[in-house]
């Protein structure tokens, strides 16, 4: 983990985490960032937020859970919680959304069909 001078992890790698998270989720569900790009399209983040209730630390183990809160034509909310591992105590959570765009003009697109069918058992 990238810790600050107090052996924090920096408030930045949250972000990081997500998006591993996210790439994880993907594989699980049968498909990678390659796959959605070989479609003409990109995920590009529109909303990042994150609040942070108590900090990381140094070998902390760390667990992230991911959640689709929220499942649109266009888009998708991905909400994460992150606990150490070891207590079980919730340091912080927060969400990105991710708009389908295509690749060559960069507007927003529909999501593709057999994405949408593989998000939707997971949305809340």
């Amino acid at each position: 983990m990238d810790t600050d001078a107090a052996q924090v992890v920096h408030y930045s790698n949250y972000f990081k985490f997500f998006e591993k998270v996210e790439e994880e989720f993907y594989r699980y569900l049968g498909f990678t960032f390659n796959d959605i790009v070989s479609k003409g399209l990109w995920f590009p983040r529109v909303e990042a937020f994150c609040q942070y209730k108590k900090p990381a630390k140094f070998n902390d183990l760390l667990e992230i859970e991911l959640t689709v809160e929220e499942l649109k034509e266009k888009s998708v909310k991905y909400c994460f919680k992150v606990y150490n591992k070891e207590s079980a105590t919730l340091l912080a959570e927060g969400h990105v959304i991710v708009v389908a765009a295509d690749k060559q003009t960069g507007k927003a697109t529909s999501i593709p069909e057999d994405i949408l069918e593989k998000l939707k058992p997971f949305c809340k």
